[in-house]
C-alpha cells in the first residue's frame, strides 16, 4: 500500500520534469539549413546604358549601285571583270566590237573635213564679193547671193560635226568603263554575245554606300524622326550589333500589312557589310542611363514588379520599379527598394527560394582533363 501511495505521488513530478525538458528542446536554437545554388542562378545590377525604340526588319540594299547596259548594236569580244572584282572608276569593264562603228566615224570625219573645206571657200568668196560690191564691180544681188551660199556651208559643216559626235560617242560606247569606284555584283553578258542597245552587261555596287531598307509597324510611325539612331544585328554576322542613321521615312503606310517602310544610311568604308543581307532590330527612340538588371531577374507576376536579391547570404524579395525597357539587351530599367549597383539578384528557379533563407553560391566547376 506505501509504494502504491508512493508511485502515485512520483508521476505528477515525472510529467512535469518531462514537459520541462521538452520546452528545453524546443526552445533551443536550431541550426539553419543552408541552399547551394550555382553560378547560372544568380546576376548582378549594373549601371549601363539602356535604349527602347519599335523593332524593325528589312534588308541592306545599295545606295549607289547601276545596271550597265550596251548602248550600241555589237558583238562582246571581252568582259574583263568577274563577279565580286573591285573595280576604280573610269575602268574598262567590257570590249564591244567596234569595226562598223569605227568605219562610220571614219566617214563622219571625212565628211567634217569636207564641209569645212567648203565653209572655208564660201567664207573667202564672201570677202572677195564684199570687196567687188564695194568698187561696184557686182551688184546687191551677187553679194546676197554669196552671202546665202556661206550660210548654207556653215549650216552643212554644223550637221557634219553633229554627225561625227554622234559617232565619235557610239565608238566610245564599245569600250565600257565603270561610273564609279565599286564592285562587280553581277555578270549578264560573254565574249560572243551580240547586244543591242538596253542590253544589261554588268551591274556595279559601291559597297561604301550601302543603306537599310526595313519596316516598322505603323502604330509607332509618332516615335520614328529622320536622323535617329537605328540599331541592327545582320544574318551571318552572329550577335554583332551595326548601327544607321533614318535618312528618310515612308509618308504612307502598307494596307496589307500595316507597315512604315523607313531608310537609314549605313556608313560601311571597311566593306565588311554586303548588300542583300536581312537585318533586324530597332529604331532608338529614347536612351537613357541607369541601373537595370536582366528581364528574367523581374517577376511581374505580382501587382507590382519584384525581383529576389541575395545580401549577407540571406534572401529577401523586395519591390521596384521598372523604366525603359532595352529589348536588344534584355534588360529592365530599375529602382526603388535600396537597389544598388552591385547587387546579386536570382535568377530561374532560384527565385522561388523562401526569403530569410541561407544561401550559398557554388563555385563553377571547372573541367577536369
Amino acid at each position: 500500500m506505501k509504494r502504491v501511495l508512493l508511485l502515485s505521488c512520483a508521476l505528477p513530478f515525472l510529467a512535469v520534469l518531462a514537459c520541462n525538458k521538452t520546452d528545453e528542446a524546443s526552445a533551443a536554437p536550431k541550426e539553419s539549413t543552408v541552399v547551394n545554388i550555382g553560378p547560372e542562378n544568380i546576376t548582378l545590377v549594373e549601371n549601363t546604358e539602356l535604349a527602347s525604340g519599335p523593332r524593325l526588319s528589312g534588308q541592306l540594299t545599295a545606295e549607289r549601285s547601276a545596271s550597265i547596259r550596251s548602248e550600241v548594236s555589237a558583238s562582246v569580244l571581252s568582259v574583263l571583270h568577274e563577279q565580286g572584282d573591285r573595280v576604280e572608276a573610269g575602268a574598262q569593264l567590257v570590249k564591244l566590237d567596234d569595226t562598223a562603228i569605227r568605219d562610220m566615224w571614219l566617214s563622219a570625219r571625212s565628211g567634217v573635213t569636207a564641209a569645212k573645206t567648203l565653209s572655208d571657200q564660201a567664207q573667202r568668196e564672201v570677202q572677195r564679193a564684199e570687196r567687188l560690191h564695194g568698187v561696184g564691180a557686182i551688184s546687191d544681188r551677187d553679194l546676197e547671193s554669196a552671202r546665202n551660199a556661206a550660210v548654207t556651208t556653215q549650216a552643212q559643216l554644223a550637221d557634219a560635226q553633229a554627225r561625227l559626235a554622234g559617232a565619235q560617242k557610239q565608238l566610245d560606247a564599245t569600250s565600257v568603263k565603270a561610273p564609279f569606284a565599286g564592285i562587280v555584283a553581277e555578270r549578264q553578258a560573254s565574249a560572243g554575245d551580240v547586244v543591242s542597245p538596253g542590253a544589261p552587261l554588268l551591274t556595279l555596287i559601291d559597297p561604301a554606300s550601302l543603306r537599310l531598307e526595313a519596316a516598322v509597324p505603323a502604330a509607332n510611325l509618332s516615335e520614328v524622326r529622320t536622323g535617329m539612331r537605328a540599331r541592327f544585328t545582320v544574318t551571318g554576322y552572329g550577335d554583332r550589333t551595326f548601327d544607321g542613321k533614318i535618312t528618310n521615312v515612308n509618308p504612307s503606310a502598307d494596307p496589307s500589312t500595316g507597315q512604315v517602310r523607313i531608310y537609314a544610311s549605313i556608313p560601311n568604308s571597311s566593306g565588311q557589310l554586303v548588300a542583300g543581307l536581312f537585318a533586324e532590330g530597332r529604331v532608338t527612340t529614347e536612351t537613357r542611363k541607369g541601373l537595370s538588371a536582366p528581364v528574367a531577374a523581374v517577376d511581374q507576376r505580382a501587382l507590382r514588379p519584384t525581383v529576389v536579391r541575395l545580401r549577407g547570404g540571406k534572401i529577401e524579395r523586395i519591390e521596384v520599379t521598372l523604366g525603359v525597357r532595352d529589348e536588344e539587351r534584355e534588360r529592365f530599367e530599375i529602382s526603388g527598394g535600396g537597389i544598388a549597383a552591385g547587387d546579386t539578384l536570382l535568377l530561374g528557379a532560384a527565385q522561388g527560394i523562401t526569403p530569410g533563407s541561407v544561401v550559398k553560391v557554388s563555385a563553377p566547376e571547372v573541367n577536369k582533363k
